[in-house]
């Protein structure tokens, strides 16, 4: 078996997408008498500065020879690849399914891609070139990282996987437009997305977000005649369809989930535009695999983690509607890590502004200047307690300081004591997970409504 790694043909305002460019090249193996085994999509550390949105790389799993895999893979990158943008430097490597002269670093480089930032001529070049791998990159070459992350992932991430490393694959089946098309606004029956998102949800998911419509986008994207605009308004009322996509490249619509048969089925049933491929991909969306465990004092910029601790900070929201807090593990300000939920998290934020001090959670997110960046929390005690005035017992009446540091007291009674007292609170949380909604989901990280959570979870649709 020979496999391929791809990463880095698109661009942030040129389109492309490097999912397009291995499901091509996939034909093309095909065509030249090759049987396609798997599509790979890896998507990698959520922090990288060069990233495009989703941080994707590809790999292609074949049993054509290397040389001829290679030589196709390199023919479609240098004729498609939007190398233009300077910001874009493809990389394609190929090896066999034993991961050539060195498998343990290349597995080694697929996880470190998912959790830490690499030095892309250090961690990658220089050893591919010293071990002899086929390979070619383009520009700066730091696509080269994102194709050895990809190659080694199966391995990586599979059944002989280190602890703490999530072996459950997921699926995407993506369709793709029409090559004229790219650039234009998408032909998508919006009512056919949120009937899909119906019948198929829990087992596709991501599809939609019920919270977040945007009537009057889908409406003028639509061209077809009154009724028709009708039609898409009342099902943005509904939400947001959040599987189409509003870059210029060639995706039309992606549709996630537990099962390859389900996501195929639950695509073709989507109402749209003339479709020019479709293609099913093998991936570790929706996993959580970028979180590791940590405790508030050891965190560090460009890292995911996994963070428990007591809310030290009354939450605020600040310009912007970004809210903001801070944990501690000692439940003092000496540790604190501060934490942000940022205005595209839209309700997501209500959650965090009903935490109070005293709280104890656990926070998942990319750490950026040393906050971090929420995408879920567990509530795993709640204080529900807060300290009153003290009443009088006589009278009942809110009694009086009696001056500093000697407690209260009535002044009509003349009943006192030493302090404010403690007063049951209502809270508006449960205990258990809370996350983002979809539209402002990391692909890397794990809805709620995928399972798994050592609590109640209380999912976003």
């Amino acid at each position: 078996m020979t496999i391929v790694g791809l990463d880095d043909t698109d661009s942030r305002t040129e389109g492309m997408c490097t999912t397009y460019a291995a499901a091509v090249l996939a034909d093309r193996i095909r065509d030249a008498g090759g049987r396609v085994e798997r599509l790979l999509l890896v998507r990698l550390n959520p922090a990288v500065e060069f990233k495009t949105r989703g941080n994707a790389a590809l790999a292609i799993h074949c049993d054509l020879p290397v040389e001829r895999a290679f030589d196709l893979a390199v023919e479609l990158v240098a004729a498609d690849a939007e190398t233009a943008d300077e910001r874009t430097n493809p990389g394609v490597v190929v090896t066999d399914d034993a991961l050539g002269p060195r498998p343990d670093w290349m597995q080694s480089i697929s996880r470190r891609a998912v959790r830490e930032l690499l030095d892309p001529e250090a961690d990658v070049q220089e050893p591919l070139a010293e071990a002899g791998y086929r390979h070619r990159g383009w520009g700066n070459g730091r696509g080269l990282v994102g194709a050895v992350a990809a190659i080694g992932a199966w391995r990586a991430f599979g059944a002989t996987a280190p602890d703490g490393w999530p072996t459950d694959w997921s699926y995407e089946s993506i369709t793709y437009r029409e090559r004229d098309r790219w650039g234009t606004d998408r032909d998508v029956d919006p009512e056919s997305v949120f009937a899909v998102a119906d019948e198929f949800y829990p087992t596709i998911w991501d599809t939609v977000d019920r919270g977040e419509g945007e009537a009057d986008q889908w409406e003028a994207s639509w061209r077809s005649g009154d009724a028709r605009s009708r039609g898409a308004k009342r099902a943005a009322e509904q939400g947001e369809a959040v599987c189409v996509p509003n870059t210029p490249g060639p995706v039309l619509h992606g549709i996630r989930g537990d099962d390859p048969e389900t996501v195929r089925e639950a695509a073709d049933a989507i109402e749209s535009e003339a479709v020019e491929r479709r293609a099913v991909f093998v991936t570790n969306q929706g996993t959580d695999m970028h979180l590791r465990d940590a405790d508030p004092t050891a965190v560090t910029d460009g890292r995911a983690y996994r963070v428990t601790g007591t809310v030290v900070d009354e939450p605020e929201t600040r310009a912007g509607g970004h809210v903001f807090t801070q944990i501690s593990f000692e439940g003092n300000n000496a540790d604190a890590l501060p934490c942000v939920a940022f205005e595209p998290t839209k309700r997501f934020r209500d959650r965090v502004r009903a935490l109070r001090v005293g709280d104890r959670v656990t926070v998942c997110g990319e750490v950026t200047d040393g906050t971090l960046k929420l995408e879920k929390f567990a509530v795993r005690e709640l204080n529900e307690t807060e300290l009153v005035t003290p009443t009088c017992p006589d009278c009942g009446r809110s009694m009086k300081s009696a001056g500093r540091n000697a407690g209260y007291r009535c002044r009509d009674c003349g009943t006192s004591r030493d302090g404010k007292v403690g007063q049951s609170v209502e809270r508006d949380l449960e205990l258990g997970w809370y996350e983002v909604p979809p539209c402002a989901r990391r692909h890397i990280a794990k809805p709620l409504v995928r399972g798994g959570f050592d609590a109640p979870t209380h999912p976003e649709r």
